[in-house]
């Protein structure tokens, strides 16, 4: 069986992904003040890392960093539902410039609503 790495076409698709993802993300007033400035191209790398392993590439990322802990990570950043579904567009916008076939974006876009999702750490209800 096929893993969604390899049918859609590997490191180069997930390269080409995150870049267009890190584009969006640069241009957004409240997502890129949670990205290090001048680690840009560390932060593409580890994304697409992530992203390869998780759907059947190369175990890269675990091992240069380790479990990955996303919650963990994620947790000095207020990730509000604002900061969720900015995040989610500039996913999908970058979905749209890569194109995957439908089913496999399908796929990619469960995932990543599910991941953003958990990824929520602030309540904008409760101040």
């Amino acid at each position: 069986m096929q893993s969604l790495h390899e049918a859609v076409g590997g490191e180069p698709f997930f390269r080409a992904l995150v870049h267009e993802f890190y584009e969006r993300v640069w241009a957004d007033e409240v997502l890129r003040p949670m990205y290090p400035e001048h680690d840009r191209a560390g932060a593409e790398d580890r994304l697409r890392m992530f992203l390869e392993q998780y759907w059947g590439g190369p175990g890269t990322y675990s091992e240069l960093r380790g479990h990955p802990r996303l919650r963990m990570r994620h947790f000095p950043y207020a990730i509000d539902p604002d900061a969720r579904d900015r995040w989610l567009a500039c996913m999908r916008g970058a979905l749209d410039a890569v194109d995957p076939a439908p089913l496999l974006r399908a796929e990619l876009e469960d995932y990543f609503e599910r991941a953003a999702t958990s990824m929520l750490n602030r309540n904008p209800l409760i101040r």
